[in-house]
């Protein structure tokens, strides 16, 4: 019974908004149009490219461009002034594990050739002081393994870094794009009588006219 009612009343709402939505086109009927010179500063040859191109102010291929090159500037173009953080936040953790990688590779890297070359070639005897007391106690074997898993890291690291700056490029791009989109005075819902050619019944539609700012009023139409 409650689902009942609240469906009745939800219908109702939307049925309010059909009638809000509709009234100002059906009290323009029988309203003489305006001659082109009673209107003011309004050009009716306009080419509609020429008014879309003034209504798209907002460049994607700015925002991407910018964040390309710096990352976080396509977000401030966008004014998306709280995703900076986070963008540099990952890309400073994916730097930091590189310089940890890449030194402790460094190091393993000295300590291997050092303990080679004493037990091969019976020299760098005087570099075994300057090899990192983690590693002295090490076998052979041992920091080699330790030696290529750094390397690998150092690879993964560098990997991370240029997908957090492309996965910037690609949001930056996104959100300029959303820009385009008003969701504000040309978004209606309407409930009117239709006819499904899919179940060829007759019912109501409920149609939703929405419009982007590039393009014309599009409708989205389903009957049941």
């Amino acid at each position: 019974m409650h689902c009942k009612t609240f469906f009745l009343v939800f219908l109702a709402l939307l049925l309010e908004m059909g009638i809000s939505y509709a009234q100002p086109t059906d009290s323009l009927k029988g309203i003489k149009p305006l001659l082109p010179q009673d209107t003011i500063g309004v050009k009716p040859d306009t080419p509609l490219s020429r008014i879309d191109t003034s209504i798209r102010k907002h460049s994607p291929r700015k925002a991407a461009l910018r964040s390309a090159i710096l990352p976080g500037w396509g977000q401030a173009y966008n004014k998306k002034y709280w995703k900076i953080p986070i963008i540099y936040g990952a890309l400073g953790i994916s730097a930091g594990i590189f310089v940890y990688n890449y030194q402790n590779y460094k190091d393993t890297r000295f300590a291997y050739k050092v303990k080679y070359n004493m037990r091969v070639h019976g020299t760098d005897s005087s570099l075994y002081a300057d090899i990192d007391d983690r590693l002295k106690p090490l076998s052979e074997e041992s920091i080699r393994y330790y030696r290529d898993s750094y390397r690998r890291d150092i690879d993964y690291s560098i990997l991370f870094f240029v997908i957090l700056w492309g996965l910037n490029v690609v949001d930056a791009a996104v959100d300029a794009h959303l820009k385009s989109f008003d969701v504000s005075p040309d978004l209606s819902l309407r409930i009117r009588p239709g006819h499904s050619e899919l179940a060829g019944t007759n019912g109501l539609s409920l149609v939703l006219a929405f419009k982007d700012k590039s393009a014309s009023r599009s409708l989205l139409r389903s009957t049941f």
